[in-house]
């Protein structure tokens, strides 16, 4: 069968039209039917899960965040809790490089051992220290002053602007932190929830301050200077937090202070009794305290609406549907006795 010239121009205009259409087509189909992208494309298996708490080397690093949180090897639940609440965060960061490891001391007992090797193989985010499993023995000092070896360039170059400590039960917002730190000092920097000595009843030095344990950064020349002070070394057993402020206010170090209270620090009120540093949860929020159970953090993570990116799938659609919740409490004062109703749903938890 022979074609005119006039049937093959014909027929290349309508491949040229045909063409974007079909690759639309392919496209669109692909990308938004979520049911089968796993079967062609499984980031957990191309992408290896150990650089999953660290931020994008692709990305500019204006600000480099080390977050240490110290923790116990038995709790492998809120291990694997925090790891997708930073993991996410840290994804989307434009402008920090953020790495989260989890502390120990090195003392455990068999079972624990082995299932932190377990960890260390799969994901590679934990630090195990020379000491022995402590709160105010001295954990804090060792973390910080081991960070300067385990951590330190050769040729002498910071590789953090700021290292934080804190612990299982808090949640730091990471975007909020990073545009909180991108223009505030490199140096001598101490932020966190502002205490005074006087109410923990001991003497903390000239300022008579220090940042509250649950979370707190430090510049990174700080972190150098704790690990060669004798202030710090001779000072290492007591309330952490307290004497980190202690070794601080004796050497007139920290003069970069921001008290974060109560805005950005501050603890989780939920349905506890009204209490000082308790406050509900703010947009500003930098570090949020006192998430002691799972439905704490469920609530917390639901706040800053984590959750969003959630695409609708088949598999689990039943999942994304409202529902609602009834509790009632019943309160009495002199005598006399209320039940207060209240109807949440799905949604708010």
């Amino acid at each position: 069968m022979q074609f005119s010239h006039k049937n093959r121009l014909t027929i290349s205009k309508t491949l040229l039209i045909l063409l974007p259409l079909c690759l639309f087509s392919y496209l669109f189909f692909f990308s938004s039917n979520s049911d089968l992208q796993p079967l062609f494309n499984d980031s957990s298996c191309n992408i290896p899960t150990k650089t999953v708490l660290n931020s994008s080397l692709q990305q500019k690093e204006d600000l480099r965040i080390f977050i240490g949180i110290l923790t116990v090897p038995h709790l492998h639940e809120r291990r694997h809790l925090l790891r997708l609440v930073y993991a996410l965060q840290v994804r989307s960061l434009a402008t920090a490089k953020v790495d989260v490891r989890f502390v120990f001391c090195r003392s455990m007992n068999e079972e624990q051992m082995i299932f932190l090797k377990l960890e260390i193989m799969q994901h590679n985010d934990i630090i195990i220290l020379d000491c022995s499993e402590n709160l105010n023995d001295g954990k804090t000092y060792t973390y910080f002053s081991s960070l300067p070896s385990m951590l330190g360039e050769e040729d002498n170059s910071r590789p953090y602007d700021y290292v934080i400590k804190t612990d299982d039960d808090a949640y730091f917002h990471l975007d909020n932190l990073a545009k909180f730190l991108k223009d505030k000092p490199r140096k001598d920097l101490y932020y966190g929830m502002e205490l005074g000595c006087v109410g923990a009843q001991i003497a903390c030095g000239a300022n008579n301050t220090f940042m509250a344990g649950f979370g707190y950064v430090l510049s990174w020349d700080l972190v150098e200077w704790i690990a060669e002070s004798e202030i710090a070394r001779n000072n290492k057993i007591g309330l952490e937090d307290v004497m980190l402020g202690k070794w601080l206010n004796e050497a007139n170090k920290g003069k970069n202070r921001y008290n974060g209270f109560p805005n950005q620090f501050y603890d989780y009120k939920g349905d506890s009794p009204d209490d000082y540093f308790r406050r509900e949860l703010v947009d500003t929020t930098v570090a949020v305290h006192k998430l002691k159970t799972n439905l704490h953090w469920a609530r917390t993570l639901n706040y800053f609406n984590v959750t969003h990116g959630l695409k609708p799938s088949k598999l689990y659609n039943n999942l994304l549907y409202n529902f609602f919740i009834f509790t009632w409490k019943l309160h009495c004062q002199l005598g006399e006795c209320q039940v207060k109703f209240e109807i949440r749903t799905s949604l708010d938890i």
